[in-house]
């Protein structure tokens, strides 16, 4: 985010992938495509322009902030919709819409930046702020989590979301930490899990990196809202629709690859069958055998993009 001259905070965020993640929804003119994490608006941008003055857009999020900005960004395109909502809801947003099938989805996931950079917004450990880590700004936050879930919860949300090996330490200072008062902001929290963490370790990047992102997971729960999200996305498309997903951590990875290789594999049959009796047929096929990952030039301007895979797949069955 940035300031203005005004004293005004404006959203500067850079999109990962930009032109690959466009790029593999094929874009055609008058084409109906979906944003459904869009943001600031820069990959709805990118589509809306493609599109020229036919086809439609629609634009998905589920931040009032993000809905202001893509507004304000896409306001000269007059063939965008924006609806702030969670993707996981794109079946009913297009309903709701009257449209019965998309050409392509884009599904950008995780953090923005701007979100991060925001100190108000309580997602990172770089700035001290209330806990809160709430995409949507509505419902649990991360101080209801770390302040009222159970222990063996919070090591199962640690451990699983954030791959903390480390979690039943951080966990038991977190214990102690709030049994004397709330903790209530992130760098309080961040310091709880740099105590906890032995010395070695913490020459390894940010001791309270996995615990944040362990946290910001549970909050939102974004891994269960992938699952109903990627479904719903492929479910949308008409035959020959192309989905582009751009996952920031091997757990969204490793759930878009498993989707999409389902979605791609045919008769499950045993190899010893004489013939299929499963009746199974590949559903979709892979635009690229493996994913896609950031440019030098991009991981060279923007340090955010490291992490980033790009998966795109291509719908091959009628609806």
């Amino acid at each position: 985010m940035e300031e203005n001259v005004n004293g005004k905070i404006e959203f500067g965020h850079t999109s990962v992938m930009l032109t690959e993640a466009v790029d593999g929804l094929n874009v055609k003119p008058g084409g109906v495509y979906v944003d459904a994490t869009a943001g600031g608006g820069g990959h709805s941008f990118e589509i809306a322009s493609r599109l020229g003055g036919s086809g439609r857009l629609v634009c998905i999020d589920q931040d009032p902030d993000a809905i202001a900005a893509a507004s304000k960004r896409l306001e000269r395109f007059g063939n965008v919709t924006l609806v702030r909502s969670n993707f996981s809801n794109i079946k009913s947003v297009l309903f709701d819409l009257g449209i019965s099938g998309v050409d392509g989805v884009l599904l950008d996931l995780g953090v923005s930046s701007w979100q991060l950079d925001a100190p108000q917004r309580g997602f990172s450990y770089h700035h001290d702020a209330p806990l809160d880590m709430r995409m949507s700004q509505d419902g649990t936050s991360a101080y209801d989590i770390v302040n009222g879930a159970a222990p063996g919860e919070l090591v199962r949300i640690l451990s699983l979301y954030g791959e903390e090996k480390f979690a039943k330490n951080i966990v038991r200072a977190i214990v102690r930490a709030r049994e004397q008062k709330p903790i209530e902001t992130t760098f309080e929290l961040a310091g709880l899990v740099k105590e906890a963490y032995p010395a070695k370790a913490r020459q390894k990047g940010h001791p309270a990196r996995k615990t944040f992102q362990a946290v910001r997971i549970a909050v939102n729960r974004e891994l269960d809202v992938l699952e109903d999200g990627l479904q719903g996305a492929f479910d949308s498309l008409v035959p020959d629709g192309r989905l582009s997903v751009i996952t920031f951590h091997s757990l969204e990875d490793r759930i878009v690859k498993r989707t999409m290789n389902d979605w791609c594999t045919g008769c499950t049959c045993p190899p010893d069958f004489p013939v299929c009796i499963c009746g199974k047929k590949p559903r979709a096929e892979l635009v690229n055998r493996k994913p896609i990952t950031p440019s030098e030039d991009e991981l060279e301007h923007n340090n955010r993009s490291r992490s980033a895979k790009l998966r795109v797949c291509r719908r091959l069955e009628a609806r």
